[in-house]
């Protein structure tokens, strides 16, 4: 019962998540689009009350004309929209379900030993650091060079070179799975922290000066302005991270960290071409370049470039033959130490503690995957050679402590037909 309601809090949390996050960077689209389609009004009366850009729209059968003050409008209406719930429940959704997932199961799911030996603990620990550290040291840089004149491309600079430096040391502590994730928390960290810390403050201070009848600093919208620039490049290098753990190809790959930067770095030049169209401008080089690094991505993981032929099983399926059932010849012509009997010891040595109808090491069966029969380890058996001998990325940290010989018996019995009797 127990595991049935962590399943039930794992599902509602997921979802919750996905929703607000949805809210979040819907409206953070929304707005930057928004501001990058202003056009200076013609209207006197628009000029004399402060606007400084306007636009005309139609949606859901209705005309709109959002308007933008230069700074503040000259009186501060009764009711305003504050945008901050969103940003707020996303973070708190994500960290609630980083805490169900990852710190509740440090051990299994934050550790591998063969990257760095910690005690799930301490790898707790250092994972919520990450988080801590990584926003305080990007608010310094800011902080301390961000108002500075024509300070913004240092910034970028350091918090560019900040992004880089994590996502190393991340990838060097954790399991790949949990680095990447980690990775990608952090940035959504900064986001949400300078929403909270920033933006709705500076939000607030102006408000509270107008409707003292004082005129509002307008620092306050230069220090927002910046963070929110900020976050709106971040937004897709978190997206792919948030995804990352269902591609164990990435995770799992011997310079993963490299891997990660480089689809991180495509995700902001991605974000860079659409923020640049909204603004009538169509710079074809930065699609251009980030199609270019998911490519050598894709190339330099690819089986081939890591000099593995195509298994005799997935030849079969795409000639629509079954993947499970030996061919002739191909089960006799596979090493004494890849039959089946052979495989079978290893899953059940390695594997089903977290595999079965009832795991030793989890509360549920990893991903729904039971691998505690013969039926099962043929319905899985070509996740089996990627997870388990293709990627290196199961067991989980490694627990199980398997050996390169037992993944090679995996890897040979698959390429071999992966036969089953």
């Amino acid at each position: 019962m127990e595991a049935y309601i962590l399943d039930w809090l794992n599902l509602l949390l997921r979802w919750l998540h996905v929703i607000t996050a949805i809210a979040w960077i819907g409206s953070s689209f929304y707005f930057v689009w928004l501001d990058n389609s202003l056009v200076k009004p013609a209207d006197p009366e628009l000029l004399e009350k402060g606007v400084g850009g306007e636009l005309w729209a139609v949606h859901g059968g209705g005309f709109y004309n959002p308007q933008k003050y230069l700074l503040a409008p000259k009186t501060v209406p009764e009711h305003l929209h504050w945008f901050y719930w969103e940003s707020y429940s996303t973070w708190l959704s994500g960290f609630a379900l980083f805490a169900l997932l990852y710190l509740f199961n440090a051990n299994v799911f934050l550790v591998d030993k063969n990257v760095f030996d910690m005690s799930a603990s301490m790898a707790g620990g250092t994972a919520i650091a990450f988080l801590v550290f990584n926003w305080l040291i990007y608010d310094a840089i800011c902080s301390a060079i961000g108002d500075r004149p024509n300070g913004d491309r240092l910034v970028n600079l350091l918090v560019g070179l900040q992004v880089i430096v994590s996502v190393w040391a991340a990838c060097h502590l954790f399991s790949g799975r949990a680095a990447f994730l980690i990775s990608g928390a952090s940035l959504a960290t900064i986001m949400s922290a300078n929403v909270l810390v920033w933006i709705i403050p500076g939000q607030r201070k102006t408000v509270a000066a107008m409707r003292a009848g004082q005129a509002p600093d307008p620092i306050h919208g230069k220090r927002g302005k910046q963070r929110s620039v900020h976050n709106t490049y971040f937004t897709l290098p978190v997206l792919f991270a948030m995804l990352s753990n269902h591609y164990s190809m990435t995770y799992g790959a011997p310079h993963n960290w490299v891997v990660l930067l480089m689809i991180m770095a495509a995700g902001a030049l991605i974000r860079q071409f659409f923020v640049l169209r909204h603004k009538g401008v169509n710079n074809w080089w930065y699609p251009g370049v980030a199609v270019g690094l998911l490519l050598a991505v894709a190339i330099g993981l690819s089986p081939m470039m890591r000099g593995k032929p195509m298994p005799a099983a997935l030849h079969r399926q795409e000639a629509g033959q079954p993947a499970v059932v030996a061919a002739a010849g191909d089960a006799k012509d596979a090493p004494a130490a890849a039959g089946f009997t052979q495989v079978q010891q290893v899953i059940e040595a390695r594997c089903i503690q977290c595999h079965a109808e009832k795991p030793t090491l989890m509360p549920v069966p990893g991903k729904g995957v039971l691998l505690d029969s013969r039926e099962h380890i043929a319905q899985h058996a070509q996740q089996i050679y990627q997870q388990a001998y293709v990627a290196k990325s199961m067991p989980l940290g490694n627990m199980t402590h398997i050996t390169d010989e037992e993944r090679a018996v995996i890897g040979k019995w698959f390429e071999a037909g992966a036969a089953t009797n």
